[in-house]
C-alpha cells in the first residue's frame, strides 16, 4: 500500500479510506481483471464457430489484454494466493469460468480435427506460455499483442494438431 501510495501521489490515509484494506484491492484488481477478460472473450467469440479461429481468438484476446495491463498482471501473477475467504472464492469462480470455456474450445477442436490429447495439460500449458510474457515483453523490440497472438496460435496449435494421434 505504502508503494501504491507513492507512485499515486495520494495519502495511504486516503487510499485505505476508499479501500479498507490491501486485500480488498487485491480482490478488485482480480475481479475486474478476470471479468473483463472474460466478457471480452465471449463477444469476440460471438458468431465464429471454427474451433481453430476460436482458439485463435483466446490467445488474442489474453495477451492484449496482458500486454495492455503489464502492472495488474504481475500482482496478479505474484499476489494470486493471498486472497483469503470470500474475496477468493468470488474471484475463484470468475477463473474457474474462464478455464471452463477454454477447456470447452480446446474440447472442440480435438472433435472437429479428430485429434487426442490431454485437455487439462494443453489449456494449463498455453495459460502458462501467455500468462508469463510480462517477464520478457519489451514494447521497443518484441512484436504486438496481434503479431505475438499469431506466432503464439501457430506453436501452441501445430502442438496440439500433429503428432498427438493415438497419444494420451
Amino acid at each position: 500500500m505504502r508503494d501504491l501510495s507513492r507512485a499515486s501521489g495520494m495519502s495511504l490515509a486516503g487510499l485505505y479510506y476508499y479501500f479498507e484494506s490491501k486485500e480488498r484491492l487485491l480482490f478488485l484488481i482480480q475481479k475486474h481483471t478476470f471479468t473483463t477478460i472474460v466478457q471480452r472473450l465471449k463477444a469476440r467469440l460471438q458468431g465464429v464457430n471454427d474451433p481453430e479461429q476460436q482458439v485463435r481468438i483466446l490467445i488474442l484476446n489474453h495477451l492484449e489484454y496482458f500486454l495492455a495491463n503489464q502492472a495488474a498482471m504481475k500482482v496478479l501473477t505474484h499476489e494470486a494466493e493471498a486472497l483469503k475467504n470470500g474475496f477468493a472464492s468470488e474471484v475463484a469462480s470468475i477463473k474457474r469460468e474462464y478455464y471452463r470455456i477454454c477447456v470447452g474450445l480446446l474440447d472442440d477442436l480435438k472433435n472437429d480435427r479428430d485429434l487426442q490429447f490431454s485437455t487439462r495439460i494443453a489449456v494449463l500449458s498455453l495459460f502458462g506460455m501467455m500468462n508469463w510474457i510480462y517477464t520478457w515483453h519489451n514494447p521497443r523490440v518484441d512484436a504486438d499483442a496481434e503479431q505475438l497472438a499469431g506466432e503464439m496460435s501457430d506453436i501452441f496449435l501445430r502442438g496440439v494438431m500433429t503428432g498427438a494421434k493415438g497419444r494420451r
